[in-house]
């Protein structure tokens, strides 16, 4: 019954696909063209979860798609409205498969924030302890699934008919987003995730940094309970100041804990944006939000380390040498030219971050995905395919690097010997 149940689901939903892109065309039709770029990004956000997800892999992927689309989906907005409070307890009370009176003394009706996937609200546990609970929307599995195949099908139809789409497999990419997705929607990974890099911490003895501790015996696939963390982001100057006395000191243990996770964990957190990294108010730093992680294996971490090595000491030589191992290419590659254009890309970076000017968070934000996409785009007109795992490292160095100009505009990232960022 259930699988007949779930393909009446998927039909609707793929009808409903089919509808918005119908009304898309009709508005297109009647003269309202908006450039192709921002038009798909509305069209994915109309389109809801599983759109608005690819248009956010589509804006970190700057590897596999091009700059104009990536451009464009850094504005793709994961902003969906709130669920009635009445729907999220019967999820909790179904999800627990008891009174929630029983677990939970006290749950705030206002969520915290809400996304396409999930919905956060604060609560106290009967035992006291103050905690958020992450609860996972009703149906965003089944619309993932059947939108994911849907889309798969699409990507295999347009390969037939257009084989010289050749900056990558399409069907190959949507199996990338699949499995990244559907991890998202399980929040045992996630929640294991969280140990995982606990014990991570225990074993580097760091007491420096922490994540929030998981509520077993009050999470499932679909509900995560998670300690409260009472602290602010990274990047609010002025309260870090009263909770850490020294803010660069705070940000040289973030950047610490992030480099030893990438050789001494099985994964590394592949979104430290403002936002998922807090100063708590005795003054550790507080890594949140394990939903997206990436895994990077020994060889391919050895040139990146290699790469970093080259960039402290300004070696562009090294750096192309260790693009290029980076890289997947099916061409020779000039490691003596694509040096040269890293030379010319490093000169324009230098003038582009000028210290005196005021930071926004919305321009460092643009700024780094810039950079990002001109590294990239060296390599890729040197005939080099970057691997994802490479194009989300780098963006985290380049958030660490915008995170130095705000906190620590005096600190040299690559002479500091408290930063251990090669060891």
């Amino acid at each position: 019954m259930g699988t007949v149940t779930n393909g009446i689901k998927g039909a609707f939903r793929i009808g409903q696909t089919l509808s918005v892109l119908g009304r898309t065309g009709a508005r297109w039709v009647a003269g309202d063209r908006p450039p192709a770029p921002r038009l798909l990004r509305q069209t994915f956000e109309s389109l809801g979860a599983t759109y608005i997800k690819l248009g956010q892999f589509i804006a970190s992927s700057p590897t596999f798609f091009p700059e104009e689309y990536v451009e464009e989906f850094q504005y793709c907005l994961d902003q969906t409205p709130n669920l009635p409070f009445g729907v999220i307890k019967r999820i909790i009370r179904d999800e627990l498969g008891r009174p929630i009176d029983e677990v939970f003394s006290d749950i705030d009706p206002v969520a915290l924030a809400s996304a396409s996937i999930a919905q956060v609200h604060t609560a106290r546990l009967v035992t006291g302890e103050e905690v958020v609970i992450k609860v996972q929307k009703p149906g965003v599995e089944n619309i993932l699934l059947t939108d994911l195949n849907f889309l798969y099908l699409s990507a295999r139809i347009l390969e037939t008919l257009a084989p010289k789409l050749s900056w990558t497999s399409l069907s190959g990419i949507v199996e990338e987003i699949q499995r990244t997705m559907m991890e998202e929607c399980d929040f045992i990974k996630e929640a294991n995730n969280l140990k995982v890099f606990r014990n991570f911490l225990h074993e580097t003895h760091n007491e420096d940094a922490t994540v929030p501790l998981v509520y077993e015996h009050c999470s499932t696939r679909r509900i995560l309970t998670m300690e409260r963390f009472h602290g602010v982001s990274l990047t609010d100057l002025e309260s870090i100041r009263g909770y850490a006395k020294d803010p660069e000191r705070t940000l040289i243990t973030a950047m610490n804990t992030w480099f030893a996770s990438l050789t001494q964990c099985e994964f590394f957190h592949a979104d430290v944006h403002a936002g998922n990294l807090m100063v708590l108010e005795d003054g550790r730093v507080g890594f949140i939000d394990f939903g997206i992680v990436g895994r990077i294996r020994p060889d391919t971490w050895q040139a990146v380390s290699d790469f970093i090595s080259s960039v402290m000491v300004g070696n562009f030589d090294g750096m192309a040498e260790a693009m290029i191992r980076i890289g997947v290419t099916s061409q020779t590659v000039r490691a003596e030219d694509l040096a040269a254009d890293l030379r010319k890309l490093y000169q324009q970076m230098d003038k582009m971050v000028p210290d005196e000017v005021p930071y926004h968070a919305d321009q460092a934000e643009d700024d780094v995905n810039s950079i990002l996409m001109d590294m990239v785009k060296v390599g890729e007109s040197h005939g080099l395919h970057f691997p994802r795992e490479f194009a989300l490292l780098l963006k985290q160095f380049l958030y660490f690097d915008r995170y130095v100009h705000i906190l620590a505009p005096e600190m040299d990232v690559f002479m500091d010997e408290r930063l251990n960022m090669l060891h």
